[in-house]
């Protein structure tokens, strides 16, 4: 067996993984903020299947958002009934609570090996004070803001600029990875995983 996937196999599982809702497991680009009649409730690339592997794999998930909850019910119809809804919190992003709040409802007993990803600064910067590792998303979250229709009409060049711009401001929060878009999501929690074999911690 190679290095690589002997490592992989003794990394230590995740214990969490909380998400996004708009820009990030839902509406592409996070419209819904600007254009909350326009709901855009389909899943975003590669969110289907992760949290499937997420749920063979027994890890727990949950979503967050500061939309009201007239928004976020419809836009969350498009995923599957158990991933659960964290409660709203009354202290906003970028303050850690909302992030604690969504382990403390799924029984999760310690920070170590929680991850939070989204394609919000704000919340983000709440998962990094909250000591989560963080995982941000370049293409479909509110720093590029485009629908599907939208980034998809835009030539390579003008979506590698966008990306490149949002990355670099995701990094300059200081999120510990940036991926394109969820489809990524299975690669990069690996690479934490292994990260995390090394004693790395966020």
């Amino acid at each position: 067996m190679p290095h690589a996937e002997i490592a992989a196999a003794n990394a230590p599982s995740l214990t969490a993984v909380l998400f996004g809702l708009s820009g990030c497991l839902v509406d592409f680009g996070s419209q819904a903020r600007t254009d909350s009649l326009a709901l855009h409730s389909h899943a975003t690339p590669g969110a289907l299947k992760i949290l499937r592997s997420l749920k063979d794999q027994g890890v727990p998930c949950a979503w967050l958002d500061e939309l009201p909850p007239s928004v976020t019910h419809p836009l969350a119809a498009a995923l599957p009934d158990w991933i659960k809804a964290a409660s709203p919190s009354s202290i906003r992003w970028p303050a850690p609570h909302a992030c604690w709040q969504a382990l403390m409802e799924l029984n999760i007993e310690r920070l170590e090996g929680c991850v939070l990803v989204s394609g919000e600064p704000r919340l983000l910067q709440a998962g990094l004070n909250a000591g989560l590792w963080t995982i941000g998303l370049a293409s479909c979250g509110s720093l590029c803001g485009l629908a599907p229709e939208q980034w998809q009409a835009l030539s390579e060049q003008q979506r590698e600029y966008k990306r490149g711009k949002a990355t670099v401001a995701l990094y300059g929060l200081g999120v510990h990875s940036v991926i394109d878009h969820l489809g990524e999501l299975g690669t990069c929690l690996a690479d934490i995983s292994l990260r995390r074999l090394k004693g790395e911690k966020p």
